[in-house]
């Protein structure tokens, strides 16, 4: 069973970067999508960017030129590069997993949530003034 462990959260100020870095572990098929997922206070959850087994690559508008899913297939990681970061973009950052051929049909930040079988319990990211 795949499990998913999320680390690189923080506080930030605006303008600034971030890392996040999404750790797998356990047997998992060759064909996935891979995504991260954000919520904020108050709001529900949304997708933020996803990657897939081939390497194609998906950006939510809110973050497109700002942040870059990719993956370390070496170290079995997924990473999320935040740059120019906003106010807006605090809330609790998830990665998540899909598996199967219908993984690879609809990877994108928009995909139904319900499609992502394993989750990890998130990491944080806030702002100081």
């Amino acid at each position: 069973q795949v499990e998913l462990v999320e680390s690189g959260g923080g506080s930030v100020q605006a303008g600034g970067s971030l890392r996040l870095s999404c750790a797998a572990s356990g047997a998992s098929p060759s064909t996935y999508c891979m995504g991260w997922f954000r919520q904020a206070p108050g709001k529900e959850r949304e997708g933020v960017a996803t990657i897939d087994s081939l390497g194609r690559t998906s950006h939510a508008d809110p973050v497109k030129g700002r942040f870059t899913i990719s993956e370390d297939t070496s170290r079995n990681t997924l990473d999320l590069q935040m740059n120019n970061l906003r106010p807006e973009d605090a809330a609790i950052y998830y990665c998540a997993a899909s598996f199967g051929f219908r993984a690879l049909t609809n990877c994108a930040p928009t995909a139904p949530q319900t499609d992502f079988g394993v989750w990890g319990r998130g990491t944080q990211v806030t702002f100081s003034s």
